[in-house]
């Protein structure tokens, strides 16, 4: 039976103090709010895809590269501040939550705000990317907002809360200045580089500072930043259904239904799933939660594995302009689009494991899985068609899942028994 006590912290949401949670705390699980807040971004990951798709298939590559670049570094980064301060410091009241919801209208603004600038590098003139930044401002002043509470609340992190918002708001004053300064393309694009040096070196600096003035870091949760990521890959993953399906609907009313186009389809999805197979081997929260040293790698090595995701999804969605009478798209680019970000995740998702494990987590028979991807943008330059070009990509991913599935666990299994049995980091 529930106590009073327990009723009343189920139901009640008044103000609260803003403390560091414990970062042992067992049953740690993503919110509701949480979760809620991670479906505004499911908007975002699809335009920054569809539209990325649209840039590859008028063959304008490079602007629609760099604007998807963008776009994705901007969502991906927006979402992870907000998970490593709620994992710390999330203490539910309601203003805690109104905070979290002008996050998810600034999450809004920024989707709105893609197209626009996806057309404005494709024109090569002034950078258009004021919704963009407005959107992103907003979500940043309600972080710097939650900092502060826990500046004032916390005095064990008093230091590192600080500098958080100390460091996000020096990179808002350059956010800004999009507003008021319309930049030629490639002084903005340099400008962006510099805000993102700054907006990713913060977090770093502010924990530096803080442990130097005796502070212990931010209190995050190894287990339940890990659900959180793992949640946000399968978010990214969900683009890669929503590409196959545009492919399958293309295919369905450019040529009909036969042999050809149902591969195509149930390669998509395969490689999707094959796709969600392969994250799962990271062993996030165990090794986290002794490793907290290895976070910041981590964190920096998801924002890659997140776009390349995003990027497959576009890649699947260009399928169907193969078929489609009236896009005519090259095959060659077409498997070519898919080809480098499947390459791009398998390098990545490897380079996490050894790191996390802390040893080279590749073996002779993983080959395939790095040179399927080359194999089938060769295959496609040599008129192969897109059905059989993705059967061969198609391997890569499968080549993990039956390596593992063949024996290759047990070693993951020491090399994990290895690292648990090392001292805290």
């Amino acid at each position: 039976m529930m106590s009073a006590s327990s009723s009343l912290d189920f139901y009640q949401h008044g103000l609260r103090r803003m403390r560091g949670r414990d970062p042992q705390e067992q049953h740690r699980t993503a919110t509701s709010l949480e979760l809620f807040f991670d479906l505004t971004f499911v908007t975002a990951f699809g335009i920054a895809g569809s539209e990325l798709a649209h840039g590859i298939e008028v063959g304008h590559y490079g602007p629609a590269i760099i604007s998807f670049a963008i776009a994705c570094l901007s969502i991906i980064w927006a979402w992870a501040n907000y998970a490593w301060l709620a994992s710390a410091f999330d203490n539910d009241d309601w203003l805690f939550r109104s905070l979290t919801l002008v996050q998810m209208a600034g999450v809004i603004v920024l989707a709105v705000g893609i197209p626009m600038m996806f057309a404005s590098i494709d024109h090569g003139a002034v950078l258009d990317a004021n919704v963009m930044v407005a959107g992103y401002i907003v979500m940043r002043v309600a972080l710097i907002g939650q900092w502060m509470r826990v500046a004032r609340h916390d005095p064990r992190h008093r230091v590192a809360a600080r500098g958080n918002a100390i460091g996000v708001g020096i990179a808002q004053l350059g956010w800004t200045s999009f507003l008021f300064l319309p930049l030629p393309l490639v002084p903005a694009l340099c400008c962006l580089a510099v805000f993102w040096v700054i907006d990713f070196s913060a977090p770093l600096l502010a924990e530096r500072v803080a442990r130097a003035h005796g502070e212990s870091g931010i209190p995050w949760h190894a287990h339940h930043l890990a659900e959180r990521y793992s949640l946000m890959s399968i978010i990214a993953l969900g683009e890669c259904i929503v590409g196959t399906l545009a492919a399958a609907q293309s295919i369905s009313q450019g040529s009909n239904w036969n042999f050809e186009s149902i591969v195509v389809v149930a390669a998509g999805v395969l490689i999707s799933f094959s796709l969600w197979w392969a994250y799962f081997q990271l062993p996030s929260g165990p090794v986290l939660r002794l490793r907290r040293d290895k976070a910041a790698a981590w964190i920096f090595g998801h924002i890659a594995l997140f776009t390349s995701i995003a990027a497959i999804g576009a890649g699947l969605h260009i399928i169907g302009y193969a078929y489609d009478p009236e896009a005519a798209t090259d095959p060659v680019v077409v498997i070519v689009a898919l080809a480098i970000p499947v390459f791009v995740f398998m390098v990545v998702i490897t380079l996490l494991l050894t790191w996390l494990l802390g040893a080279p987590m590749f073996t002779w028979a993983h080959l395939p899985t790095f040179l399927m991807p080359l194999a089938a943008a060769g295959f496609s330059q040599l008129g192969v068609p897109v059905w059989a070009c993705l059967l061969v990509l198609l391997c890569s991913p499968l080549t993990v899942i039956i390596v593992y599935e063949l024996g290759y666990w047990r070693k993951l299994a020491v090399s994990l028994d290895k690292v648990l049995g090392q001292p805290a980091g």
